[in-house]
């Protein structure tokens, strides 16, 4: 990819990563792959370098730069972020512009050092209200801490309107076009929607405050540059109320998302059954309901239906007196992000003995999720009597739902 400009004298230095399936370990699935935005601003003084990119992308970010300017005239790297996917070139860029002071939150120091060791760099800690002064051109900085790592702060650029917040507002998708008005906003907004729901959900309060503080500070910007994905400069404002929606509780305006998500594993179809009866309830009921088998999904796919969810249903059989170890990583995960404000049931079938219902119902709590007092468990397989007690689960769960 060719820089592009995003202001007069600030350019996208990144890099795009087509092929990654797979964040953060693999807790997140990219299927559109991502991109690691880095971006130079040039003052009529001093130059500065904001992020830099994942590891293996080092050279792509070096002969961006080199296409730009000499590298020993970067005079700062801003380090919104220590999280390696954005400082995984920073020693190269150090040994290559030995000159360059880093600014960086004062949470972020120790950490930078812990990564690559102390290096000797010229390094000066920043924190809110704090400024970067390049000529024309004047940096400030804003902590913003858990959103998502302690040390994460936000760049912005008064005379360009320009807001450089790190992993805020992005999402995982690559592209060969950097704007928002160049691709399809119903992807940009979906993967958008995915990246908050795995990423920034256990921090709501904390989305919800510093946007209330953004807009106390009287911060005017036309353009969001995030670190990962499209930069938004034709409705920044879209991203921002999809924030302010989210970190409340509330769906996507515009868009039709599930009311309740139904997520089960089956070892011999027995509690597949069961998902489809309640499913098919469900809908006679009006509700609109998304069903996954947990085997055939990728779970990360499944929280980003559950942001917008207002309940929730987990199923299993029961194997060594507890849930299939499938329906695990899926339930550590919604513990960990504990979504607001939702209903939850449960239910299962086992053979000699139970026990997934019960893990299901105290895995659930555990999350933040108000289960339903009764689930549905059935020895073997159900008969039409089990049958009618899931669609009975389904009943009880949407007339709870019309009195929430």
């Amino acid at each position: 990819m060719a820089v592009v400009e995003v202001k007069p004298g600030v350019h996208w230095v990144g890099a795009v990563d087509w092929n990654v399936r797979q964040f953060h370990g693999a807790t997140y699935s990219t299927h559109r792959g991502t991109t690691y935005n880095a971006y130079l601003v040039e003052g009529e003084k001093y130059t500065a370098l904001v992020d830099t990119v994942h590891a293996p992308f080092t050279d792509v970010l070096v002969g961006h730069l080199e296409s730009l300017i000499d590298l020993d005239k970067i005079d700062y790297v801003v380090v919104n972020h220590v999280e390696m996917d954005h400082t995984g070139a920073l020693p190269k860029i150090m040994e290559l512009c030995p000159k360059a002071r880093i600014y960086c939150s004062r949470r972020a120091e120790e950490p930078l050092k812990q990564h690559f060791g102390d290096l000797g760099w010229d390094m000066t800690t920043v924190k809110t209200g704090d400024t970067l002064e390049l000529g024309g051109k004047t940096i400030h900085f804003i902590e913003a801490p858990m959103l998502h790592w302690p040390d994460s702060m936000f760049s912005f650029i008064p005379e360009d309107k320009l807001l450089m917040p790190n992993d805020a507002f992005g999402q995982h998708l690559a592209s060969s076009q950097r704007f928002d008005d160049e691709v399809d906003n119903a992807i940009l907004m979906d993967e958008a929607a995915k990246y908050y729901a795995n990423i920034l959900l256990p921090f709501n309060a904390l989305v919800a405050r510093k946007i209330k503080e953004i807009v106390e500070m009287g911060i005017e910007f036309d353009t969001i540059a995030p670190a990962h994905g499209i930069i938004w400069r034709t409705n920044p404002n879209q991203i921002i109320e999809a924030y302010v929606n989210w970190s409340g509780g509330v769906e996507t305006p515009g868009r039709i998302s599930p009311e309740v998500v139904i997520v089960f594993d089956t070892m011999w179809n027995s509690t597949e059954l069961m998902a489809e009866a309640i499913c098919d309830e469900l809908s006679v009921l009006g509700c609109r309901v998304n069903l996954y088998n947990i085997g055939k999904t990728d779970y990360s796919d499944i929280i980003r239906e559950i942001l917008e969810a207002k309940a929730v249903v987990f199923g299993s059989p029961t194997m060594n007196n507890a849930m299939l170890p499938s329906l695990s990583s899926l339930l550590d995960a919604l513990k960990g992000l504990k979504p607001q404000g939702k209903l939850g049931a449960v239910f299962g079938s086992h053979g000699w003995r139970g026990g997934a219902v019960k893990q299901l119902a105290s895995s659930l709590a555990e999350a933040g999720i108000d289960v339903l007092e009764t689930g549905v468990e059935v020895t073997w397989v159900p008969d039409s009597e089990d049958i009618a007690a899931c669609r009975d689960l389904a009943r009880r769960l949407d007339e709870a739902l019309k009195t929430k």
